[in-house]
């Protein structure tokens, strides 16, 4: 079992506001870990170390940056297995998802040390003689991390890599459902970076969370979570007039309008589907289907269902673990008895649960939805092994279903047809757009949303430069 206090410059401290523990989802008897909560008088310390390790950081050149990132990340890939196993224990994810979340985060990280090479000081044309102008970029400060349960490694490393490459200190809040992974990223910098550069504070978002949003030393909070949570944040970071990067939910689409390879599109479909028991903000929980493959579409889902095997995350042969928390499961659950009241009808569904497995864990049995556009279902995101299926009478269609919800974060189409792949293109409300493939980002694109799925600069790639740096215009006029 694991035991975490609050990481502040550079010590562990036992947290003087209480404590709280985790359990496996798999197995709720079962305690992980415990931790202590941060006070809010730990948390100003926290934010003084930080102000002065942030100053120390930027002082060194780029170059020596990128040094101490390389090295952090190779003692990351070192505590490969200490890593993915907290995650799996505290997540409930297959232990093979979490080994693939921490290469991603990885690769995501090293693309990102690349990028940084590109944010350099412009020079611009001057209206004045003997006059040098110049747009440079600096670092924002000290940058708040409130970050959500479902992916302990990915979401955290997203935050942490581009904020410290570019100059800036950071203080961690991880959700208190999945911290111990976040506990062990933090840890791993200690002795690499100064003391009070990449900080730790345990507790709840309510308490400890809202006083980090709104301390003076904060100069940006980066948050992934709901929208709910993410509006309170933006209200909570006005009061400073703090800059957000918030990275919220999805209700994400794929179209399926003609494809050479069903088997290959449903493949993708599902894996981009039931991931992480579909406890992702980029799962694909809409399928909008052509007439012309409605059935083949629905004999396909029903064979992939029923080879599903729920279970344990550490079990081989577990494809399926179980949802994080006992409130998840019964919002999806409940989610899907009210659709079956509005009409809705299961055309597919994996295996029935164990006796066990609905006594001891959170476990869910993935289903598939055929409903209409009335069904609250149709969209609401509910973050679970739950598709909803729809046919579309033609490819206008299909748009209006595609767009007709508030999120806008990732969207999909399969086609040959290049009419209907520039219409996508353009017309699709999403920040990111899938042709010919699932819902997977790459590693060095940018990551985000519009609409209810996002607010600010987007995480990964060029764009987060714009979060985690601010401009300034020079003009500087030599004798």
């Amino acid at each position: 079992m694991y035991h975490f206090d609050n990481l502040i410059d550079g010590v562990w401290q036992q947290g003087e506001a209480g404590e709280f523990s985790t359990y496996d989802p798999s197995d709720t008897s079962r305690q992980i870990a415990t931790y202590s909560k941060c006070s809010e008088s730990q948390l100003n310390t926290a934010c003084q170390a930080a102000v002065k390790a942030q100053k120390t950081w930027w002082r060194m050149t780029h170059t020596e940056r990128l040094s101490v990132l390389k090295q952090y990340l190779t003692r990351l890939e070192e505590n490969r297995e200490n890593l993915t196993k907290a995650a799996s224990l505290e997540q409930g994810k297959i232990h093979p998802e979490s080994n693939g979340e921490l290469t991603k985060a990885l690769n995501e990280a090293r693309a990102m040390l690349r990028e940084s090479y590109q944010v350099q000081t412009q020079p611009m044309s001057a209206q004045k003689p003997s006059t040098i102008n110049t747009i440079m970029r600096r670092p924002r400060g000290v940058i708040a991390a409130i970050t959500p349960w479902n992916f302990p490694i990915l979401t955290p490393m997203r935050k942490i890599i581009p904020a410290l490459v570019f100059g800036n200190a950071m203080i961690l809040k991880p959700a208190e459902v999945t911290p111990a992974v976040a506990c062990l990223l933090v840890d791993a910098g200690v002795g690499i970076f100064p003391d009070g550069l990449l900080q730790l504070v345990n507790g709840e978002g309510r308490g400890i969370g809202e006083a980090l949003i709104t301390h003076k030393a904060v100069t940006g909070v980066t948050f992934t979570g709901s929208v709910d949570v993410g509006k309170r944040i933006m209200q909570l970071a006005s009061q400073n007039l703090t800059e957000v990067s918030l990275e919220l939910g999805g209700k994400n689409a794929v179209i399926i309008n003609d494809t050479d390879n069903l088997d290959d599109c449903l493949n993708q479909v599902v894996g981009a589907a039931y991931a992480c028991s579909g406890q992702r903000c980029t799962a694909i929980s809409r399928i909008l289907v052509a007439p012309s493959l409605y059935s083949p579409v629905i004999e396909g889902l029903k064979v992939r269902l029923n080879k599903v095997v729920i279970g344990n995350g550490f079990v081989p042969e577990t494809t399926m673990g179980p949802l994080s928390t006992v409130n998840q499961r019964h919002k999806v659950l409940s989610m899907v008895e009210e659709a079956k009241k509005q009409g809705a009808r299961v055309v597919a569904q994996g295996p029935a649960l164990t006796p066990a497995q609905q006594e001891q864990g959170y476990f869910v049995s993935p289903v598939v939805l055929e409903v209409d556009e009335t069904m609250d279902i149709a969209g609401s995101e509910v973050f679970g092994p739950v598709i909803t299926l729809q046919k579309y009478d033609d490819f206008e269609h299909a748009l209006t279903i595609l767009n007709n919800v508030s999120y806008g974060l990732t969207s999909a189409l399969f086609s040959n047809d290049n009419r209907l792949v520039q219409r996508f293109i353009m017309e699709s409300e999403s920040g990111m757009l899938h042709i010919n493939h699932g819902t997977v980002p790459d590693d060095h694109m940018p990551f985000g949303g519009i609409k209810d799925s996002g607010v600010g600069a987007y995480s990964v790639g060029a764009s987060a430069a714009n979060f985690y740096t601010t401009e300034h215009a020079v003009y500087n006029k030599f004798q």
